[in-house]
């Protein structure tokens, strides 16, 4: 469910949707365990045999937080511990989604979920592309999936994943506008943001909303501000399950086998009103998707580490090192890799947007149009925005969870692993001539997926990005191949041994 129509007008917007953070509860003090009296020597050697081999094994606990969060450690004491392991020397308790049975109406949000009766080809489902084995994200390596009525329909951006949303806020720009009473004025917030200093992504340091940024939403976007509205879009677009109005899926949702369910739950007059029937299936697949823990699970090998529950290998603690070193990778500047201060665990984004400059999909059948660019936040899909051209190129930073088992990559699925990936950001600046193609001259097409008057709004500034092409860059192979092997602890479903 990753591209869409805007909002069916008129649809109820349920409150029930946000959440409240949960308080971690105070952990229990601990002491250490006392000998029986009148050891003897002999004992007290084993003591002290004991004592040595606890302190190695805290030293290599030790090393793992050195490896991991460098910033806070001594430098002396970072550089001596690269060739050891050890657990997270400071364990947290994560403050997780809680876990209970699916509610009734939830029940009924996962039946229409994977329901492929509402397309308008009767082969696919939000689950066909939002497939619950590759983390709600797409089922294969296409660039995007194909829809439409014959399912030979390709859309514009392949699908985002659907998981850790349950804390993304709507979208917004600045700080505090996402409280306010009225709806904001985008344009209005977009017009005195301009000319505001960016915000530098910095990995470790604290984030902030000082700076006026586009923030929240759904889809690559931010268009739609509620699960609901967003389970809408896709049913709706003509490259995906393309109905052609909700009149027709309020139609085929009446016949569905689950009709029952709707009266049930929402009284014996629901299928009177088209609209408001539409409206509760959408609240429904919201609810699902909210209350179903494996769209939050937090089941990785990362997770089990902040909790003292494994062990990091050399090559994986390496790989988070560089992931927060903001002189080198710095992908935890926009890929938040740290507990809250509240407990809650990392989403691995900070749902801002960014324009990274990706080249350009050839691949993509829009693209076959010169003419035809995809500017996120300021076109084509969304309109609202189509006037503030400083936002033009700009898309949501995804989560970096589960992207291990994600086969493409990027708003216009450009690239397909994530070696590509980290070489496109370690040698966008240091050596454009491999990341985009040539023209006829010979001159390298930089950002060539953004028209030259809005290249401006590329990020430059921020690690790894602050390089030229004289420069060296941020990451070796190594680091690469380290970093990936980090990455892929955030996948969900690691087993504690």
């Amino acid at each position: 469910m990753h591209a869409g129509s805007p909002g069916l007008a008129g649809i109820a917007h349920h409150s029930s949707m946000s959440t409240q953070p949960y308080r971690p509860s105070a952990s229990a003090d601990s002491s250490a365990p006392k000998g029986p009296p009148g050891a003897s020597r002999t004992r007290g050697r084993t003591r002290l045999l004991t004592g040595c081999a606890v302190a190695l094994f805290a030293l290599a606990g030790l090393a793992g937080y050195a490896l991991a969060y460098p910033e806070r450690m001594p430098a002396a004491v970072g550089d001596a511990v690269e060739d050891l392991t050890g657990a997270n020397p400071h364990p947290v308790q994560l403050v997780l989604p809680p876990q209970a049975p699916l509610s009734a109406v939830a029940k009924l949000g996962k039946q229409i979920f994977y329901d492929t009766s509402l397309s308008a080809s009767g082969k696919q489902s939000c689950a066909s592309c939002h497939s619950a084995t590759r983390g709600y994200g797409p089922p294969n390596d296409l660039d995007t999936q194909l829809g439409g009525p014959n399912l030979d329909r390709q859309s514009y951006r392949p699908p985002p994943s659907l998981a850790y949303l349950y804390r993304q806020a709507p979208f917004s720009i600045g700080p505090d506008a996402a409280d306010a009473a009225a709806p904001p004025d985008f344009n209005a917030l977009a017009q005195a943001a301009k000319g505001t200093q960016r915000a530098d992504k910095v990995a470790g340091a604290t984030p902030t909303t000082v700076a006026m940024v586009p923030v929240g939403g759904l889809f690559w976007d931010g268009r739609a501000d509620s699960y609901q509205r967003q389970a809408l879009g896709p049913l709706l677009n003509p490259t995906e399950m393309a109905n052609p109005d909700a009149a027709t899926v309020a139609a085929k949702l009446a016949h569905a086998s689950y009709s029952d369910t709707f009266r049930k739950l929402f009284g014996p007059r629901i299928f009177d009103n088209p609209t408001l029937l539409t409206a509760e299936a959408m609240f429904a697949v919201g609810r699902f998707e909210f209350e179903e823990p494996d769209f939050h699970a937090f089941t990785s090998k990362y997770d089990a580490w902040l909790q003292g529950k494994a062990r990091l290998t050399h090559a994986e603690l390496r790989g988070l090192r560089l992931f927060n070193d903001s002189k080198k990778a710095n992908c935890a500047g926009c890929h938040l890799s740290q507990p809250t201060s509240d407990g809650l665990p990392p989403l691995f984004t900070d749902t801002q947007y960014e324009a990274l400059g990706v080249p350009r999909n050839p691949r993509l059948e829009a693209n076959h149009d010169p003419k035809f660019f995809d500017l996120g936040l300021c076109g084509p899909i969304r309109q609202d925005l189509a006037q503030q051209t400083q936002y033009c190129g700009m898309f949501l930073t995804p989560t970096l969870r589960n992207s291990a088992i994600r086969h493409v990559y990027f708003h216009n699925g450009v690239y397909h692993d994530l070696k590509q990936v980290m070489d496109f950001y370690n040698l966008r600046n240091t050596d454009p001539g491999k990341i985009y193609p040539r023209d006829a001259s010979g001159k390298v097409q930089v950002y060539n997926d953004i028209p030259k008057a809005w290249q401006g709004n590329v990020d430059y500034a921020d690690a790894p990005f602050d390089r030229k092409p004289t420069d060296q860059p941020a990451m070796s192979d190594q680091d690469i191949q380290d970093i990936i092997a980090f990455i892929s602890t955030l996948t969900d479903g690691y087993k504690a041994k």
